[in-house]
């Protein structure tokens, strides 16, 4: 582990590093075309078989271990990013790569180990130039994807958070909403989270929850322990339990 994050953090200090290029006698059969959204163009995935043995583990030693790999991965990519300044820029590329890995077909495309490395890459490529990411963040993500730990990254976004939050002083506030709420409350929101906190800043993240019915939740705190619950959901249930309305028949 030491001596691939000794590998990894010399590859992002560079400015035009191997994993970064892409092969120039490169050739794509067949391409499959997954739209991972609409936010993001729809890329070519090609699909060339390869021989790799996926690891299976489902033991709490084996999530223990993926936690530390995520936690050193993204203390490696915040270091260099700090020293870089471009802590808050690569903490916006980090929020992009999220969106891109939590669509299911992208997920899927990424993890999969008979997918050709070179394909996955050139994809980071394509991807990297459509959302404007550094090379940095493009890199790291490509060292992941050559270390076959690309598998890691929904984890190490949830670390790098943590990290980015750290070193900035900054409170995490997941506002969950039926519909997306106006620039102006979500301000209001950021004020009031940040004078419960007492933290310098407040970096809102914006969630649409259908079940909420109306209104809106709002959770901050060590792993969102806490929460500000303004739904009609709450408000309902606080009704239901009130009225104890569970023995009642309805008409027909």
């Amino acid at each position: 582990m030491a001596s691939a994050l000794q590998n990894a953090t010399a590859s992002l200090q560079s400015k035009t590093p191997p994993s970064a290029r892409l092969p120039t006698n490169f050739t794509s059969p067949k391409p499959l075309n997954l739209s991972f959204s609409a936010t993001f163009p729809s890329l070519n995935l090609s699909t060339t078989a390869t021989t790799t043995n996926r690891r299976r583990g489902g033991s709490a030693l084996g999530t223990k271990m993926s936690a530390t790999a995520a936690g050193s991965y993204a203390s490696a990519l915040a270091d260099v990013a700090k020293s870089n300044n471009t802590l808050d820029a690569t903490a916006s590329d980090i929020d992009k790569i999220e969106r891109l890995f939590s669509n299911p077909a992208a997920n899927d495309f990424f993890t999969n180990p008979t997918i050709d490395i070179e394909k996955k890459r050139q994809v980071i490529d394509e991807f990297a130039k459509s959302s404007a990411l550094q090379p940095l963040t493009a890199n790291f993500i490509n060292i992941l994807i050559d270390s076959k730990r690309v598998d890691l990254v929904k984890d190490i976004v949830v670390e790098f958070e943590k990290v980015y939050n750290k070193l900035t002083d900054t409170q995490l506030a997941v506002v969950s909403s039926v519909v997306a709420l106006e620039s102006q409350h979500l301000a209001q929101i950021a004020k009031q989270v940040q004078k419960l906190t007492g933290a310098k800043n407040v970096r809102i993240k914006t969630v649409i929850d259908p079940s909420l019915v109306a209104g809106f939740t709002v959770r901050y705190g060590s792993s969102g322990s806490k929460m500000i619950d303004m739904s009609v959901k709450k408000q309902l249930e606080e009704i239901t339990a009130q009225l104890d309305l569970s023995d009642i028949e309805l008409a027909a």
